[in-house]
C-alpha cells in the first residue's frame, strides 16, 4: 500500500469513504492530495512540539513542497504530489494558502469576527476543494465557487463538532462577536457550560453553516454533478453531522457527535448510484 493511501485509510476521515469509488487514477491522486493536507495539518496538531518548532517544521515543509514541484524533495510523498499536480494541472495557490491557514492556527487561538474566521475556513478547507475539483474534472467555472462555499460549510461543521476538544487546547473558533451577541462568555465555553444562551448561539452557527451548504448546492451546475459525486458525498456526510448536532439539542459538551463508518459508506454509495443513474 502506498504511503498516501495508507495515510488516507488510517485517518478514517469522511474523505476516504467519499472518494473511494473514483476511478483508480483519480482515486490515487485524491489519496496523494489528502495525504499532503493531513500531513500539513498534523504539523500544527503535534502535541509534543513547541510553537517555535512547529513553525520551523511548517516552513521546511513549504520549502520541500516547492522542491517537489521540480521533483527534488527529500519527501517521497511531496514528489508524488508534484507529479499529481502536473498530471491534473492543479493550480498552486490552494497549496500555499493551505499552509497559510495552518500558520493561522499557530498564531491565533481566537477570532474577533466572522470575516476573520471565514478567511481561516477558506484557507484550511476551501483550498482542499479547489485542489480536488481539478482531479474530479468540471465543465463550468461555477465549480470553483461550489468548492469554496462547500469548504466553508464543512469547516464550520468541524468547528461546531470540535468545540469541546478545541477548548481543551484553549482554542475558540467561534467569533467573539457571536459570543457577545448571545451573552455567552469564553469562560463558559472553556468550562463546557450548557445553557439557553449556548443553545441560541449554536442555533445561529448551525444556520450559518447551512447557508453555505445551500450556496454550494445552488452553485453546482447540472453538467458537473456526475464528476462531483465525491464532493457531494462529503456534503451529505457533513450535513448529516450537522443534523446530529441539532438532534442533540446542540449539546456537544455531553454528546460525542459523529457519523458512523457504516453511514458514511452508505451515503457515499447512495450518492454514487444516484448520480450515475440520474445524471448520466
Amino acid at each position: 500500500m502506498s504511503e498516501a493511501k495508507n495515510i488516507s485509510k488510517n485517518s478514517k476521515s469522511s474523505f476516504y469513504y467519499a472518494f473511494n469509488l473514483l476511478p483508480a487514477a483519480k482515486r490515487d491522486a485524491m489519496n496523494t492530495v489528502y495525504a499532503f493536507c493531513r500531513k500539513t495539518d498534523d504539523i500544527v496538531d503535534e502535541d509534543v512540539m513547541s510553537q517555535e518548532m512547529k513553525s520551523q517544521t511548517l516552513t521546511k515543509w513549504r520549502s520541500e513542497f516547492e522542491n517537489a514541484l521540480k521533483g527534488d524533495s527529500e519527501y517521497s510523498l511531496l514528489n508524488t504530489l508534484g507529479t499529481t499536480i502536473a498530471q491534473f494541472n492543479i493550480p498552486l495557490d490552494p497549496f500555499f494558502n493551505l499552509i497559510k491557514g495552518m500558520e493561522m492556527d499557530l498564531n491565533y487561538n481566537r477570532y474577533e469576527n466572522f470575516e476573520d474566521l471565514r478567511l481561516y475556513c477558506f484557507r484550511v478547507a476551501s483550498t482542499v476543494g479547489l485542489m480536488c475539483i481539478e482531479i474530479f474534472g468540471y465543465k463550468h467555472k461555477s465549480a470553483k465557487d461550489f468548492a469554496e462555499n462547500l469548504g466553508i460549510a464543512l469547516q464550520l461543521t468541524n468547528i461546531l463538532r470540535d468545540i469541546k476538544k478545541d477548548a481543551l487546547k484553549n482554542r475558540i473558533y467561534l467569533p467573539r462577536e457571536d459570543l457577545r451577541r448571545f451573552n455567552y462568555s469564553e469562560e463558559e465555553l472553556l468550562t463546557s457550560v450548557y445553557n439557553n444562551n449556548f443553545v441560541s448561539l449554536m442555533r445561529f452557527e448551525v444556520e450559518r453553516a447551512n447557508i453555505y451548504f445551500d450556496k454550494a448546492t445552488r452553485l453546482l451546475h447540472m453538467d458537473d454533478k456526475v464528476s462531483m459525486f465525491a464532493a457531494r458525498a462529503m456534503q451529505h456526510i457533513y450535513h448529516r453531522l450537522l443534523d446530529r448536532i441539532v438532534e442533540n439539542n446542540y449539546d456537544i459538551f455531553s454528546n460525542h457527535v459523529k457519523v458512523s463508518k457504516f453511514e458514511k459508506v452508505g451515503i457515499a454509495l447512495g450518492v454514487w448510484v444516484k448520480y450515475n443513474l440520474v445524471y448520466q
